[in-house]
């Protein structure tokens, strides 16, 4: 089932500057067939929804094992069954 989602990974405790955390987030991210689009708060995806999932899972094992002690996570889902959810189809 295609989705379109909108995900947002805050480590807590790790000082003032997450840049290198969520730069492995995105790296992450793109090694799966998603179509991505980052911004400032977050990163929205386009693609299958067993594997927005599965990424979410490994985003979260891969920076606790880079220890990162405390995550917290924001996932937006969108799934239709009228039509097939895109990115492209969001914009204003």
């Amino acid at each position: 089932m295609k989705a379109t989602a909108e995900f947002q990974v805050v480590p807590i405790g790790q000082g003032v500057s997450v840049r290198r955390e969520i730069g492995r987030v995105v790296a992450l991210l793109q090694g799966h067939d998603f179509i991505l689009e980052t911004h400032a708060s977050g990163t929205n995806i386009e693609g299958e929804l067993g594997e927005i999932l599965a990424a979410v899972a490994q985003v979260h094992e891969a920076l606790h094992a880079e220890g990162s002690v405390r995550l917290v996570s924001y996932l937006k889902l969108e799934t239709r069954t009228d039509k097939t959810p895109t990115l492209a189809g969001k914009r204003l």
